[in-house]
């Protein structure tokens, strides 16, 4: 821990430890927190944004937004917005599926693909990068700063 946030790096072999990291990491987020989720297709961003919406108090299921670009979740006095932005070409689509109205609605961004949206992403944005580490068919490392 560095500067009172949750920061490190993690080596991870089960979907229940991941969610264990995001856990953790849940309790630095505050309304308009934007997160780069940085990692490889199938890398485990779903599996993370997972952890972090049980922290958030939302119930229900959580998928990959790959396909509908954005999945909204709510939960005890939170909102999490996961968004997929692969498929989008910069700015301006970004900001066409919402992002400002997010924002202002204190939304905790979680964003895959995050250079898609270019200056949007915030200087002070957090960083969770998920890597496979080779270690067996399930380990990952994941840097969170």
């Amino acid at each position: 821990m560095s500067g009172g946030l949750f920061r490190g790096e993690f080596l991870v072999s089960s979907v229940e430890e991941t969610w264990k990291v995001a856990r953790s990491f849940a309790n630095d987020l505050r309304p308009g927190t934007v997160i780069r989720l940085e990692g490889d297709l199938g890398a485990g961003k779903t599996t993370f944004v997972q952890g972090l919406a049980a922290a958030m108090g939302v119930s229900g299921r959580v998928n990959s937004p790959t396909f509908c670009l954005v999945q909204e979740h709510k939960g005890e006095g939170a909102f999490l917005v996961h968004m997929d932005l692969y498929r989008l070409r910069g700015e301006d689509d970004v900001l066409s599926i919402g992002w400002e109205d997010y924002l202002d609605e204190g939304a905790v961004l979680a964003v895959e693909w995050p250079d898609r949206a270019g200056s949007l992403i915030p200087a002070d944005a957090r960083v969770v990068r998920i890597t496979a580490a080779g270690e067996g068919e399930e380990t990952r490392k994941i840097e969170i700063y």
